[in-house]
């Protein structure tokens, strides 16, 4: 049964094979390309963002020998690519002036696309790349012709939408030669200055037609839609002559989409309120629309809402600036600066300490009143210059008496806030808690202390300085008895709920130790 099995799996796995290369063979019979196709199908596949799927070979989806198979058929992988070659080279010894040449290093295939470019579909992270053929990704081992794309030889060649002319099967660049009565230039790059009046001199007539059956040729099929730094052609001109019109390029229109472009479209997306990525896609219809920004308006746009934002920020500054205002609970230096003049008007008796407390409300309503100022405490704008003008009045009846005693009220600390405190019956929680009712008693009295001073230094009215001391001389000794009736009602209070819960807990420990006994007795007998 087992060699049964092994015998059909075997059988299979031939049919399967001989299936594979018949319909490879078929399809590679009936492919065929050119290299300027192959060059322009795979720098569409670049700006078009195909996807690298392993195993792929149809348009948006391939790999690395599927993009060139998806043009133009062949053979499947990069190995038989190479053994069914041409003619093919080492890359170190330079790569020839042919467009659409395949390039090989071990496991991996990539399209040679002119000017030392090259477009591959590199891996699942990568997708499509298009970088130079000597950059980071460097290890192209050799460069061949594809046995399933014809390469020109003599004649014009168009590549991009620029024309080449080839001569002894590569294209010349940085020459001239007089064909047909026109002379023509030819750049760094190859393109033609200007475009052949007749190119029936081509070379390579061979269809481009890709191996899909699409009816239109490769030029027309594998049009850019985007164009980015590194492309080249009629539309690089025109979009470069456009933001020369609108005043963001100011270099030479030469149809090379370099960096000066690139930063110049990126200047005109950024006004346009677009997405800055550099490239020239379908953005192009707002660049060629009339509602395009222009680079001065743009400029106004941006500079004009921060010359307002400045005045803004300057504005509240000046009024923060003229605003004065200082009132009990503040603690400065400028506070100290106005109890030192106070104290040099007679006026402030004491140490200044740079806290407006109640003794400074005090000295400044009295400074006020004898300086014909509504009586507030508060060194507003007009009081603060007064205070430190040649025309403030010095205290006209200053007496030690009452200095002593309103500064005897004077707290100069900051505001006291009365802690709630839980009835006596919360405190008392565990029987290992009794420890505490003495630090709870402490803390009374402390807290009680700071009530006693807060109400004492509330309590004095706007009135001269010497009655002031008086009534609170007499208020201090009735209030100073009641608190401490208070204070010892509450130790009390707590030392008795203490006593009472200590009663109750032995009562209970009692009555569990009797029935326990007897619970014991009855058990023995």
């Amino acid at each position: 049964m087992q060699r049964i099995k092994k015998l059909t799996a075997i059988i299979l796995s031939v049919l399967t094979l001989s299936s594979v290369c018949v319909f490879g063979s078929a399809f590679s019979a009936g492919a065929s390309g050119t290299g300027a196709g192959l060059a322009e199908w795979a720098l569409n596949a670049y700006y078009e963002g195909w996807s690298y799927v392993y195993g792929g070979s149809t348009p948006g989806t391939v790999d690395c020998s599927g993009l060139i198979y998806s043009y133009c058929g062949g053979e499947r992988c990069g190995d038989p690519q190479l053994n069914t070659a041409t003619e093919r080279g080492s890359v170190s010894n330079g790569i020839p002036n042919i467009h659409g040449l395949g390039l090989w290093r071990p496991g991996h295939v990539g399209v040679y696309v002119g000017d030392g470019m090259e477009v591959d579909a590199r891996g699942d992270e990568y997708d499509m790349c298009y970088e130079s053929v000597y950059g980071s990704y460097r290890g192209w081992t050799y460069w061949f012709k594809l046995a399933a794309c014809s390469y020109p030889t003599n004649g014009w060649e168009k590549f991009n939408g620029d024309y080449y002319y080839y001569e002894n099967g590569e294209y010349i660049t940085d020459t001239s030669r007089t064909i047909d009565g026109t002379t023509y230039y030819f750049d760094s790059k190859g393109r033609s200055g200007k475009t052949p009046s007749n190119t029936s001199s081509n070379s390579s007539n061979s269809s481009s037609k890709p191996s899909n059956g699409s009816s239109s040729n490769s030029s027309s099929s594998s049009k850019p839609t985007s164009w980015r730094n590194g492309s080249t052609g009629e539309e690089v001109t025109k979009i470069q002559n456009r933001l020369t019109e609108l005043g963001f390029y100011t270099g030479a229109i030469d149809g090379n989409f370099g960096d000066a472009t690139e930063k110049a479209y990126r200047a005109f997306q950024e006004a346009a309120g677009l997405t800055v990525d550099g490239i020239a896609g379908s953005d192009r219809d707002v660049l060629y629309s009339d509602d395009a920004p222009h680079a001065k308006k743009a400029e106004e746009e941006t500079t004009a809402p921060q010359d307002e934002k400045k005045d803004e920020t300057e504005k509240p500054a000046e009024e923060e600036k003229q605003a004065v205002e200082y009132k009990s609970g503040d603690e400065s230096e400028k506070v100290t600066d106005i109890q030192k003049k106070l104290s040099e008007l007679k006026y402030f008796d004491v140490d200044p300490t740079g806290f407006f407390g109640d003794y400074t409300v005090q000295t400044v309503m009295n400074f006020q009143l004898a300086n014909g100022l509504e009586a507030t405490g508060v060194v507003d704008e007009e009081t603060y210059k007064l205070l430190f003008s040649d025309k403030a009045v010095v205290n006209p009846t200053p007496t030690e008496a009452a200095t002593e005693a309103t500064a005897a009220t004077e707290l100069e600390v900051g505001p006291i806030q009365i802690p709630m405190t839980s009835s006596p019956s919360t405190l008392i929680v565990a029987n290992e808690q009794n420890q505490a009712y003495a630090d709870t008693a402490a803390e009374v009295v402390t807290t009680t202390n700071r009530v006693t001073k807060k109400a004492l230094s509330k309590s004095s009215p706007a009135i001269t300085s010497a009655a002031t001391a008086e009534v609170k001389r007499t208020a201090s000794i009735w209030l100073w008895f009641v608190l401490v009736a208070v204070i010892l009602g509450a130790l009390a209070a707590v030392f008795m709920l203490r006593d009472r819960k200590q009663n109750s807990y032995e009562r209970y420990c009692a009555k569990k130790k009797k029935k326990t006994f007897k619970s014991e007795v009855n058990t023995r007998w």
